[in-house]
């Protein structure tokens, strides 16, 4: 399955400036999704991160991955509505810059569940080369209106 922006939004509460992920290119619900992040000039992070060197934020790359994770999950039927929030981040390495121009792909892999607490693996490649990799901890709860 592919989703654009706009099918993305209606899982993800995240809105720009802070959606990172322009596209959804494969997802397998509750197990997998891989999505792209085009990194422009003109993102409002570099103006404060490196000024004069544009370099993304490795947080903001972790973002983007759990953002891609949380499609996984939330694509899975009867998690439709809910929202996945950061449970824990383990092991992440940082392994090439991601500058503006490059178009970070990123892939999640859930690997368990139990409960509402998952786990995944994912990775963040630039032109096939390895940017960051990670193990991600999700929580799943339910929407509220306090939480929109």
């Amino acid at each position: 399955m592919e989703l654009n922006v706009d099918q993305i939004e209606q899982l993800l509460p995240h809105r720009y400036p802070f959606l990172l992920v322009d596209k959804i290119v494969e997802c397998v619900p509750g197990q997998s999704a891989k999505g792209i992040k085009c990194v422009t000039a003109n993102e409002p992070f570099f103006q404060g991160h490196f000024p004069g060197y544009k370099v993304m934020p490795g947080v903001l790359i972790i973002e983007a991955l759990a953002q891609v994770g949380a499609v996984a999950i939330l694509t899975v039927e009867g998690n439709q509505g809910k929202l996945a929030l950061f449970g824990g981040i383990k092991n992440a390495r940082f392994k090439q810059q991601v500058r503006p121009g490059d178009v970070l792909e990123l892939e999640c892999e859930l690997t368990a569940q139990r409960g509402p607490v998952g786990f995944g693996t994912a990775t963040a490649k630039v032109n096939g080369k390895t940017a960051c990799k990670a193990e991600l901890t999700f929580a799943l709860t339910e929407r509220t209106a306090a939480s929109c």
